[in-house]
């Protein structure tokens, strides 16, 4: 039996009667030879935007910017790391499901800040699906998901090795600072091993292109990381796994906009604490069960000292996920349920009360999801999810209850070993959820407010040889009734409008020998009830990147040296329009360059050395806010400059 499984495209909306057919199929002797199947991931689309360890330490990445610099769908605001805010095909991250190690990334501080933070010191690797996804993408993936899975013990350790440690050291020039990790690792048993990683950071603040200094972008953090994994039995592992993230630092008061006058520095600190527990059951020659269960708690705690005196923001999500995998026949089938309570508080010194306002969430979900392996160049895939929204808002009395079914369906098609095509379609419901810390004082929902729904459809073409490897996609979203609260308005979380994001994705690459070249190229429209999304508009939703071309060429001239070369290239445009005139976005071209050693001696060590922005570049990332200031009312709103050129120089010692 030969499955396709791995390059294959989000499914949306099978029949009843098609999932019906599941229990009819026989289980033959050919059922159980498992180890013909390669299943990667959860979509049926060529993956363009997953990263891997090996990539992250080439780019010596600090932070989201760094991490998704090659990824050509997602964009990354850029200024102060704890600005950074993330994009799927111009969709905003509190629109998209985000995971680290399976817990759900979901409440939200401060809409001035960034939402999600991460070290990637640690990352094995990073799944992007991008688009409204399938049912395993978790509840309101309305413009795709994002899973960060962590390394574990035995990733670190050497072949037969007990115990092992890594320490590595980096310097960046453009913010003359050190960056240090010390990790260590070992085996308690054959079967269980553990890890405990330290991390620190501290910055300066970075000078751009021009030579001058940005305010607002020195920090010191701080990242606490360990791991326990068991091998309980041949069929069940558990992993158990936490981590604290600390980052603290001068910011704008607004730290999306460039220090001002009007937008002074005041402290702002932020504290993520994840714990969570995986667990899975994987029987031997059993086609029937490959079980998962996930157990979290996240919690993300933002405190600002600023012009009206101390202020917390605090967010807490729980829940879990349980699913099983079963081969039926031709079927692939994956079903389960998760359940989600996110608590988002907030108060300061004006209300002698730091958790003085509450908003409490819940949401209950139901999937399942079909692979189907007609023939052996066809597969199908599609799938139901059931979730049922609930929403206490304090400030405003209103009690929500939303329950709808996200649906999907796809398919793909080899028409050689090398050659594909593939489509899908998917419906995705979103109900209300808790919302920003920031606003849940004084912002409540309005008693209309109603559920957002996305619809995604996408179709395109893939290849992939033993030399040449691309793929070329088209992708409309629509994310009906979407939820804001417009600058100017009733300060009320309404239902503003639709958002459309469209576009384009083709990707080129070659390889031989030791060489890989890489191009790939982007063209984004996204708009919010006819206005093209920008970040002050739509803050929160959306934001309008059109053009991007990502070059990328790896050499490994031995088996100690290797060398790369990337660059993006953003196309400018002029009189941009936004709700109350026109801006600017001027175009830039980035490169980055690096090289790696291994000396041949000492195959322990690891030395890195990573050039970003060669040239010099001052720019404004247009995935960051604009230039506004040219605009009477708008004086103190404007993105940061980017980093001027840094040499970052790392050297790492395992042992």
């Amino acid at each position: 039996m030969r499955i396709y499984l791995n390059k294959i495209s989000q499914p949306t909306i099978l029949t009843l009667a098609v999932l019906a057919g599941l229990s009819t199929q026989p289980v033959s002797a050919e059922t159980l030879e498992l180890d013909t199947l390669n299943v990667v991931g959860n979509t049926v689309t060529p993956e363009t935007n997953s990263v891997d360890a090996e990539q992250i330490e080439k780019m010596q990445a600090n932070d989201l910017q760094d991490l998704f610099s090659q990824s050509p769908e997602v964009t990354v605001g850029g200024g102060p790391d704890a600005a950074q805010k993330l994009y799927i095909r111009g969709i905003e991250d509190q629109l998209l499901n985000i995971t680290i190690d399976g817990a759900q990334q979901s409440t939200r501080q401060y809409h001035h800040a960034g939402r999600i933070s991460i070290e990637p010191e640690l990352l094995k690797r990073v799944e992007v699906n991008a688009g409204a996804g399938n049912a395993l993408s978790g509840p309101g993936a309305l413009g795709g998901s994002m899973k960060f899975i962590t390394k574990d013990p035995e990733d670190m350790l050497k072949p037969g090795q007990k115990f092992g440690g890594l320490v590595k050291g980096s310097f960046s020039s453009n913010t003359d600072s050190f960056k240090t990790n010390t990790s260590l690792f070992g085996r308690m048993t054959d079967d269980w091993s553990a890890m405990v990683s330290y991390t620190r950071n501290d910055t300066d603040n970075y000078e751009d292109g021009d030579g001058n200094e940005v305010l607002g972008t020195g920090f010191d953090q701080d990242y606490v990381f360990a791991k326990i994994v068991g091998h309980m039995t041949e069929s069940q592992t558990l992993r158990l796994s936490y981590e604290k993230r600390q980052d603290e630092g001068e910011r704008a008061r607004r730290p999306q906009w460039l220090v001002s006058e009007g937008n002074p520095l005041f402290p702002i600190d932020i504290e993520r604490k994840t714990l969570t527990l995986n667990y899975e059951l994987n029987p031997i020659d059993n086609a029937y069960v490959d079980m998962t269960l996930t157990l979290y708690h996240t919690e993300t705690e933002l405190f600002q000292d600023g012009a009206f005196g101390p202020y917390y923001g605090d967010g807490k999500s729980k829940g879990f996920d349980l699913r099983n995998t079963s081969i039926l026949g031709m079927h692939k089938l994956t079903y389960g349920l998760d359940y989600r309570e996110d608590t988002t508080t907030a108060g300061g010194e004006a209300y002698s009360d730091n958790s003085a306002f509450e908003d409490k969430s819940e949401v209950r979900g139901v999937y399942i999801q079909d692979d189907m392996q007609i023939t052996d160049a066809l597969l199908l895939s599609a799938g139901l999810r059931y979730d049922d929204y609930e929403l206490d808002d304090q400030i405003g009395n209103n009690n929500f209850d939303e329950d709808d079914i996200s649906r999907n369906i796809g398919v793909n098609y080899h028409f050689t070993d090398s050659f594909s095509a593939f489509a899908s379609y998917a419906e995705v419901f979103k109900g209300p959820q808790a919302q920003d810390a920031f606003k849940i004082d004084f912002v409540a929902n309005s008693p209309d407010l109603k559920p957002e729904k996305a619809k995604n459809v996408e179709f395109g073409v893939a290849y992939d040889s033993q030399s040449w490897f691309g793929s070329a996609k088209v992708y409309r979203s629509r994310i009906e009734d979407v939820v804001a609260d417009p600058a100017g308005g009733p300060r009320l979380f309404e239902n503003i409008g639709d958002l459309k994001s469209d576009g384009v994705i083709v990707e080129l690459g070659y390889r031989w020998d030791n060489i890989l070249g890489k191009v790939s190229y982007h063209h984004n429209e996204a708009d919010v009830d006819g206005i093209e999304a920008n970040a002050y508009d739509h803050n929160g939703i959306a934001n309008t990147v059109r053009d991007t071309l990502l070059t990328q060429l790896d050499y490994q001239l031995d088996a100690q040296w290797s060398f790369g070369w990337n660059a993006q290239f953003v196309k400018g445009r002029d009189n941009v329009k936004f709700s109350d005139g026109e801006v600017d976005k001027p175009g830039y071209g980035v490169h980055d360059l690096y090289a790696q050693w291994i000396p041949s001696e000492l195959h322990d060590v690891r030395i890195t050395m990573t050039v970003r922005n060669v040239f010099d570049k001052n720019y404004i990332d247009q995935a960051s806010v604009a230039d506004y200031t040219s605009i009477s009312g708008y004086e103190i709103v404007r993105g940061y400059n980017e980093p001027g050129r840094d040499v970052r120089l790392s050297v790492a010692w395992q042992f």
